[in-house]
């Protein structure tokens, strides 16, 4: 992993790869398919039924089952190993069912259950959630396998097959009915890095997460060539130009005494020349993501920070330049791990958090890059590009954006079903070799239309990152 070649600033307007257009929604064979496809993973772990459950935050699983997302409300999806499966819905949420292409074309049953309502909402018209579990043929023999949002090893909790995340009233009602032991935790079939079904991602799945990541990247965009000294951090949000499309996480914007709150939003300050700046925006399966100084040269930063570009952002630009080659398929994710790990040590990089993990409809999937990982990279994985530094010197930076990896037929495919989306991922790899010279894998499609751009100093947009020729 001996570096060969040397970061260097280069400015350039940045490339116009096109808007991405709304892609279909997906029809319900395609639903239909991962049912099946679920029902042989239960089938792998001897489960008579699978439990989904899902609400506002921790939809993602169900959604990608259904198409359905709760609004205000929690709900269950109900799959048996036969027979359509059965959605759980509150008051509201039964008016919204339409948005399911299975259930519109009749393959997916619905009952209501009011308790999943909002409090003193009516509660006079539905059964037990005991007797809606046991009308589904959940008693004495039935294996249940409960699908919310994280799955645990034995040790991060003991006896992890039995811990299980999603509300208590509706565990304890199907340990009531099937026995304690016979109820285990299986959100792994979608979520695992390895073998979970949320990971393999199908063309249909790479072209919604193409026009998502070109939305959020083209908001960052604007955000960067809209930001001037004194502006609220209230109108860069603006900037945005959010469309009303759902979000995955709440959008961050950190700045001056608040660049510290990695996780915060906007509160009213202003930009000034020489302070911080980090900023994202996520849609379902995408999030774009900088951070830098609001800043135009080197010498606008605290005098400590003033070789932020040669002696921080450059290193990370090209231990990431190193990162991209190795990403491909067969790729072991602890390869990852450790190229970061060796070029950009702890001491001065901070980087505490996974160097780059999966996305899918929810900003976090899971991760194969992690220390010692063996699990290899597979066709199919949506990677979030999220390796973030953190120092009290230099502040951060960031590349973050997102990416897939399809082999051949999978590649075939999209090129097949989306042809322009394909086109702007051929581009956008064109564009990572040539200007900054970047080696990926050519089963390496970039989402983002700003990828691997990485410019330090925000009043100066044009100015970034690049790798010298070999």
């Amino acid at each position: 992993m001996g570096q060969t070649r040397k970061h260097k600033l280069i400015e350039i307007d940045w490339p116009n790869f096109g808007d991405a257009e709304t892609p279909p929604r997906p029809e319900a064979a395609e639903f239909t398919a991962r049912i099946n496809a679920t029902r042989a993973a239960m089938a792998q772990q001897g489960l008579t039924h699978l439990v989904v459950y899902g609400d506002r935050e921790h939809f993602a699983n169900l959604t990608y089952l259904t198409g359905f997302d709760p609004r205000f409300e929690e709900a269950l999806l109900i799959i048996a190993q036969t027979g359509k499966p059965l959605l759980v819905v509150g008051n509201e949420c039964e008016g919204y069912l339409t948005i399911s292409p299975l259930y519109v074309a009749g393959e997916l049953r619905y009952e209501r259950f009011q308790p999943f309502s909002l409090l003193n909402q009516p509660r006079n018209a539905s059964r037990f959630i005991r007797d809606i579990f046991a009308g589904e043929g959940i008693g004495k023999g039935a294996t249940v396998g409960c699908a919310g949002w994280k799955y645990f090893a034995d040790a991060e909790q003991p006896d992890g097959a039995h811990a299980i995340e999603i509300p208590a009233y509706l565990v304890d009602t199907l340990r009531a009915l099937a026995g304690y032991e016979q109820v285990v935790n299986a959100t792994s079939i979608f979520m695992h890095p390895e073998h979970g079904l949320r990971t393999f991602c199908s063309a249909a799945e790479i072209a919604y997460f193409e026009y998502t990541g070109s939305l959020a990247s083209d908001g960052m965009r604007r955000m960067l060539f809209g930001l001037r000294e004194g502006m609220l951090d209230y109108e860069l949000a603006q900037l945005a130009g959010y469309n009303g499309i759902p979000l995955n996480c709440h959008m961050t914007l950190a700045t001056g005494e608040n660049s510290t709150r990695a996780l915060t939003g906007p509160l009213g300050l202003r930009m000034r020349r020489g302070e911080p700046l980090s900023t994202n925006l996520a849609y379902w399966g995408s999030n774009s993501c900088r951070a830098g100084w609001v800043a135009a040269a080197a010498t606008d930063l605290p005098s400590a920070a003033q070789d932020y570009a040669e002696n921080f952002v450059g290193p990370y630009f090209a231990a990431m330049s190193e990162w991209f080659r190795l990403l491909r398929i067969g790729q072991a994710g602890g390869e990852l791990a450790r190229l970061i790990d060796e070029r950009l040590p702890f001491e001065k990089f901070g980087i505490f958090l996974n160097p780059g993990h999966l996305i899918h409809l929810d900003e976090w999937l899971s991760s194969p890059i992690y220390a010692g990982s063996t699990i290899p990279l597979h066709s199919g994985m949506a990677f979030q590009v999220d390796v973030i530094p953190a120092s009290s010197t230099y502040f951060s930076t960031r590349m973050e954006d997102g990416l897939v990896l399809a082999d051949a037929a999978l590649r075939q495919q999209l090129q097949a079903q989306f042809p322009a989306c394909f086109a702007r991922c051929q581009q956008r790899r064109e564009f990572m070799q040539t200007v900054l010279g970047i080696e990926i894998a050519e089963e390496v499609l970039p989402l983002s239309n700003i990828p691997g751009i990485v410019p330090p100093y925000f009043l100066r947009p044009n100015l970034i990152l690049a790798m010298e020729s070999a």
